[in-house]
C-alpha cells in the first residue's frame, strides 16, 4: 500500500516557500487547503501534522516572507548613509519588489489579511502589529536623522512617516491592480521630490 502523508524527500523550507507565495496571491482566507497542500506537495493531516494549522502556517509564511523580501528594505533604513539615500534605496527597492514578474505582486504583509471575518480576527490584528512594527522602524530611523541634522527640527516626523508609509501602501495596491516597475519607480522618484519640499532643512544665514 502507497504510504500516505508526507514524501519520503519532503522538504520542509521549501513547502513553506510554495505556502507563501499561495498565501501571497491569495491572502489568508482566500488560500484555500487544496490550494495550499497542492502547492506544497503534501496532504492536508502532513500539513497539521508539520505546521499545527492553517493560521500557524501563514504565520510562519509571514514570517519567512519578511526574513527574505524585507531584509533589504530594512538593511537600507539601518545603513550608516544619509536619509535621503536610505529613503531613496527603500523606495527603489520598494518598487523592483512589488513588481518583480516572477512573484505575486504588491506586499504580503499590506495585502493578504487586510479583510478577515470575526473567526479570523487574531490573524488580521497579528498583521496589523507587523505593520505597527514596520511603521515604528522607519520612525526611529527618521528621528535619528532629525537629531543629526538631516532634517529639520521644525519637520513633523509622525507626518513624514504616515507620508512615507503610505506610499509604500499604495505603490502595494498599484503593483496588484497591474502597474510595472516603470510606474512604480516614478511614484518612489516623486515622492522623494516631495521629501525635500517637506523635511529640507533652511539655510544658514550667511
Amino acid at each position: 500500500m502507497a504510504e500516505r502523508g508526507r514524501p519520503r524527500c519532503f522538504d520542509r523550507e521549501a513547502a513553506l516557500y510554495k505556502a507563501m507565495e499561495v498565501f501571497w496571491r491569495n491572502g489568508y482566507e482566500g488560500a484555500s487547503l487544496a490550494q495550499l497542500t497542492e502547492a506544497m506537495g503534501i496532504n492536508s493531516p502532513s500539513l497539521y501534522a508539520t505546521f499545527g494549522s492553517k493560521e500557524a502556517l501563514y504565520k510562519e509564511a509571514v514570517e519567512q516572507y519578511d526574513a527574505n523580501e524585507g531584509a533589504e528594505i530594512n538593511a537600507s533604513l539601518s545603513a550608516e548613509t544619509d536619509i535621503r539615500t536610505a529613503l531613496y534605496n527603500v523606495m527603489r527597492i520598494t518598487a523592483e519588489y512589488f513588481s518583480d514578474p516572477d512573484k505575486p505582486a504588491g506586499c504580503m504583509v499590506l495585502l493578504s489579511a487586510l479583510n478577515c471575518t470575526p473567526e479570523n480576527a487574531s490573524v488580521a490584528r497579528h498583521m496589523c502589529d507587523l505593520r505597527k512594527r514596520s511603521t515604528n522602524i522607519l520612525r526611529q530611523r527618521l528621528l535619528r536623522a532629525q537629531k543629526a541634522g538631516e532634517i529639520a527640527a521644525t519637520a513633523n516626523i509622525e507626518q513624514l512617516t504616515a507620508f512615507i508609509t503610505s506610499v509604500r501602501q499604495g505603490m502595494s495596491i498599484q503593483a496588484r491592480d497591474g502597474a510595472d516597475r516603470d510606474a512604480l519607480m516614478g511614484i518612489a522618484n516623486a515622492t522623494l521630490t516631495a521629501w525635500d519640499a517637506l523635511c529640507s532643512t533652511p539655510a544658514t544665514p550667511a
